[in-house]
């Protein structure tokens, strides 16, 4: 029976998807009601959803931010171990190339000792943390036990590309620490994640004492660490000193920043301030040998 609708080539009735017209796709979208061809179908909490609806919705939806404005991770702390094996491989190469050649390259030494590490070399400020003693495999050890714990703690607090930079910054610190107050003799030499470890002490002290939380614990750990630099030697307690207070600037600067859309500029900016600080005090203490 006909009521006047003029009949249509059976192939119109045939849905197709919009991205691949030469596929007929039965299955429609949930969201904008297209059909989507089995390339195109992305699964949702309902039937299926197209791939532009999916990446739509990526892009207007705002990204989960932790306490501090940080991008949420979970799962491993992906920074950490990236850490970790870098110093890994660091000290395996130590024992792979003979003759100390890559403490020569790597590890850091006050102004004073040229005739130990030759000229002063900035970079050295930040390699050295990756070098560790072979003589006391414990050195190795305990620096990235430590760093495993705390650092389990503060990624996913502080996020990847924070925790990231308050770990370095804290490295850089321990040297700069080290560069302002060792003596002019004898020229000492000094390699180890020790300054940057610190720096997560001063971390997760401010981060714990923002929130309210117990910090008599951090205390007596950051006391008794500190007090083996002063009584075991061949420990610089000047980089451990230098990591703690930079550590602890670089959290303050995350945890105390103004909240609202500008929050993570003052954070960046925070960092920035640190690490001119710690840039010109040791061009101040190069300059004044």
């Amino acid at each position: 029976m006909s009521y006047g609708i003029p009949a249509a080539e059976p192939s119109a009735q045939i849905p197709v998807c919009p991205r691949h017209p030469d596929r007929p796709s039965y299955v429609r979208c949930q969201r904008c009601g297209r059909p989507a061809c089995p390339e195109c179908q992305r699964a949702a909490a309902v039937g299926f959803q197209c791939i532009d609806c999916v990446n739509e919705t990526r892009r207007t939806t705002p990204a989960a931010q932790n306490v501090y404005g940080g991008a949420v991770v979970s799962g491993k702390p992906l920074a950490t171990i990236v850490i970790i094996a870098a110093c890994a491989l660091v000290y395996a190469l130590q024992w792979l190339i003979p003759g100390g050649a890559v403490e020569d390259k790597l590890a850091f030494a006050s102004a004073y000792a040229a005739p130990v590490y030759g000229s002063f070399e900035p970079w050295r400020m930040l390699t050295s943390a990756f070098v560790h003693s072979q003589g006391f495999i414990l050195h190795i050890v305990l620096n990235m036990y430590m760093l495993w714990l705390f650092g389990q703690a503060l990624e996913p607090l502080l996020g990847r590309i924070r925790f990231l930079a308050v770990y370095l910054l804290s490295a850089l610190g321990g040297s700069v620490g080290y560069l302002l107050l060792t003596p002019m003799l004898p020229p000492v030499g000094v390699e180890g994640a020790s300054g940057a470890i610190f720096g997560l002490f001063g971390a997760m002290l401010v981060v714990q004492s923002q929130r309210g939380g117990d910090t008599r614990q951090l205390w007596v750990l950051i006391a008794i660490n500190g007090a083996i630099g002063f009584i075991v030697p061949g420990i610089a307690w000047q980089a451990h000193l230098g990591g703690l207070v930079t550590g602890a600037a670089c959290a303050a600067a995350i945890a105390y920043a103004p909240k609202g859309p500008l929050r993570g500029f003052w954070q960046t900016a925070g960092f920035l301030l640190v690490l001119v600080l710690l840039i010109a005090l040791s061009w101040f203490r190069v300059v004044t040998a």
